[in-house]
């Protein structure tokens, strides 16, 4: 009997009942349990029971014991010991109060470590509040369904977006999802039969009606989640009104021609509304002037302030422009917040520059957005036809060259082209000439920056394009890469980029035993090229570079053009194993609907957000809600232009994976690279 009582796990113990639990005796099992050796704790007041109790909990345990003994019954409680090596353990201790030989009134007991049941336990809680939290607070719909048509659970987003007060009240009213749902009655036949086929459906869109009669048109995501035997328990999926865009597919021709966001022409539709301004000029043997203008800042207002409040500036901006100009007048929306005027029955420069003065009255009066008051200032190019050119690439360019050179010298200005401005024409065209024969004599260079986690261990780098032109001198990205954008040689560098780059990071070494990424940035431009997915294909095949060694980068703002065709194009580039990441998260205009739908593994926080961050406070906001987000979808978050131990710390503490930055390294040339590998690994 002794030999089984020294092998049982936990500790058997007997205790007086005073002040301190004083051991009277222990089983061996008390090494195992606390660390601690049985002569080291029987008798021992600085090692008593009461000792081993964690201090938090000592009140409530002897609570329960001393009401146990009052009744005369056995108690049982759990509570956490501090060990010898001073970790912490969850244990259940049962027993019982009697009296001793002596007359003594003792405890007798039994500690059990449960430890990992605990912990299980606490771990489950909080994943299932985790859960339970997105999916009460998600800005998405979101249900769980019977197959017979009955809402088992569904979120406030959802009872919203129906129409009811509740989520409570959806599902006790909504008894068939099938005829009281579904405006077509065979919908929900054919949600079960896609989900029967292929276990989802994706964007399933249908007209349902709402609590109040109303209708709007719903895109749904959902799945089967089925038992262990394989038999159905319910559907599970996300509801999104696509009303809005249902209503766009019926206004395409207008869509086509006209911005969505100020109602405003867009560039589709100018060179129409010129053709009619010129005719009316030749029949009149007058002039029409073109207006390129830019706001000023609009970035800085559009950062600091938010999109929601960028876009309510734009339609004011459209707003005022009206007011500012006649009816014959055209006003476009060319992007961006850059607006062109066509201005027609222009006699003379007097008429066009008391047409502009107006214009810039009128933008630059007193504004206030988002509880602050501010002052607009735009930069206007001015070309006339037919002095300065005869069509509209012709008087858009020369606009656009002169609206450079008002910005360029104070802004809040117009400025006419003139003959003088030629010159900054002919340096732009000597830049693209210098960049094409650099693209064809492989004069440009590829620089990697390390991508490190937060103790500085390198995990990977980015490609980064340089120039160091043989007549240009050093040429900065900021100058030759929206030139090569709008040129199209951005193709041939980043074919250059991206062969190069795999090549590079095909011959590193490996760190800590796995191999290292190489990030690379793809442009818009080449998302949009047919033989992408070819090229990518055979720049990892001849390197011979892993696929999930190479991570594509785009822009939040590349996103939003195509968006159906961005996620096909990204789509098929998962499929070869590669990764997708999303740089400057936060500065686009993005839907985060699209993000739950795009099949990306990064976000890289941009480094206009992480610059100052750990200032805390509103300047933390903004990276703090990109790592949550980025968390809640399970995706890699990389924070960019780290510049200080604080920003560091700060974006570490939140959660944020990997970090770039000179606090880490600059750029480095290929060579310099092999050499920071080298002394890393010694």
């Amino acid at each position: 009997m002794s030999t089984v009582f020294a092998n049982l796990e936990g500790m058997f113990f007997r205790c007086l009942v005073d002040e301190y639990w004083t051991l009277l005796s222990v089983s061996p099992g008390c090494r195992e349990l606390t660390g601690h050796a049985a002569q080291d704790l029987v008798g021992n007041r600085q090692r008593s029971l009461e000792a081993l109790t964690h201090p938090e909990d000592r009140a409530a345990v002897r609570g329960t014991i001393l009401a146990a003994l009052d009744t005369g019954g056995r108690y049982h409680i759990e509570y956490r010991i501090v060990c010898r090596d001073g970790e912490e353990k969850w244990v259940l201790e049962r027993g019982v109060g009697l009296r001793d030989e002596l007359g003594r009134q003792v405890l007798d007991g039994y500690l059990e470590d449960i430890t990992d049941r605990v912990l299980a336990q606490i771990q489950l809680a909080e994943t299932e509040l985790r859960y339970r939290s997105i999916f009460e607070n998600s800005v998405v719909g979101m249900f769980q369904s019977t197959e017979n048509g009955r809402y088992l659970a569904a979120n406030q987003a959802l009872a919203t977006l129906y129409r009811y007060p509740t989520p409570e009240s959806l599902i006790s009213s909504l008894a068939d999802i099938a005829t009281g749902l579904y405006v077509a009655p065979r919908r929900r036949v054919d949600f079960k039969r896609l989900i029967q086929r292929d276990g989802q459906v994706s964007d399933f869109e249908s007209e349902v009606i709402c609590r109040d009669g109303g209708r709007i048109w719903i895109s749904e995501n959902a799945h089967a989640v089925c038992a262990p035997d394989g038999s159905l328990l319910y559907y599970e999926g996300t509801v999104e009104d696509i009303t809005e865009r249902r209503r766009y597919q019926s206004v395409l021709q207008h869509q086509a021609t006209h911005d969505p966001l100020t109602g405003l022409p867009n560039r589709n539709l100018l060179q129409d509304r010129l053709d009619q301004a010129v005719q009316q000029a030749l029949r009149q043997a007058n002039k029409v002037a073109l207006a390129f203008v830019d706001l000023d800042n609009f970035k800085v207002i559009n950062d600091s302030l938010g999109h929601a409040a960028g876009d309510e500036l734009l339609i004011e901006i459209a707003r005022r422009l009206r007011h500012a100009l006649r009816g014959v007048d055209t006003i476009a929306r060319y992007g961006g917040d850059e607006f062109v005027l066509i201005m027609g029955e222009q006699t003379s420069r007097e008429d066009t520059q008391h047409l502009l003065d107006r214009v810039l009255a009128t933008i630059q009066a007193p504004l206030a957005l988002e509880g602050h008051d501010l002052r607009i200032n735009c930069s206007i190019g001015v070309s006339v036809y037919p002095d300065d050119a005869q069509d509209l690439d012709g008087l858009l360019r020369v606009a656009d060259v002169a609206m450079y050179h008002a910005k360029k010298t104070g802004k809040g200005q117009y400025h006419f082209y003139t003959r003088d401005l030629n010159q900054v024409v002919q340096d732009r065209f000597v830049l693209e000439s210098a960049l094409q024969r650099a693209i064809e004599h492989n004069e440009l260079t590829v620089v990697y920056q390390p991508k490190t986690d937060a103790a500085g261990r390198v995990r990977g780098f980015e490609a980064l394009v340089r120039w160091n032109s043989a007549g240009q001198g050093l040429v900065t990205p900021d100058r030759f890469i929206p030139l090569a954008e709008e040129t199209g040689q951005i193709l041939a560098i980043g074919e250059q980029v991206l062969y190069a780059a795999c090549r590079t990071a095909a011959s590193w070494p490996l760190v800590d035993g796995q191999a290292l990424g190489i990030a690379v940035n793809l442009s818009a431009r080449q998302l949009k090229e047919p033989g992408l997915l070819a090229m990518i294909a055979d720049a990892l095949a001849v390197s011979g570079l892993p696929p999930d060694c190479l991570e594509l980068e785009i822009t939040e703002s590349m996103i939003m053009g195509d968006v159906e065709h961005t996620i096909r194009v990204l789509k098929s580039i998962k499929a070869l194993g590669v990764r997708i990441a999303v740089d400057d998260f936060g500065t686009g205009y993005s839907s985060l609907s699209y993000l739950q739908r795009l099949p990306i593994d990064t976000l890289k926080i941009d480094r206009s957000f992480v610059s100052g961050c750990d200032r805390g406070g509103k300047a933390m906001a903004i990276p703090h809600a990109i790592i949550f987000l980025g968390k809640t979808l399970n995706l890699h978050i990389v924070a960019e232009g780290v510049e200080t131990e604080g920003e560091r710390d700060v974006l570490a503490i939140s959660g944020c994976n990997e970090f770039q930055g000179y606090f880490f390294a600059r750029p480095m040339q290929h060579a310099a690279v092999d050499e920071y590998l080298r002394s890393i690994l010694n």
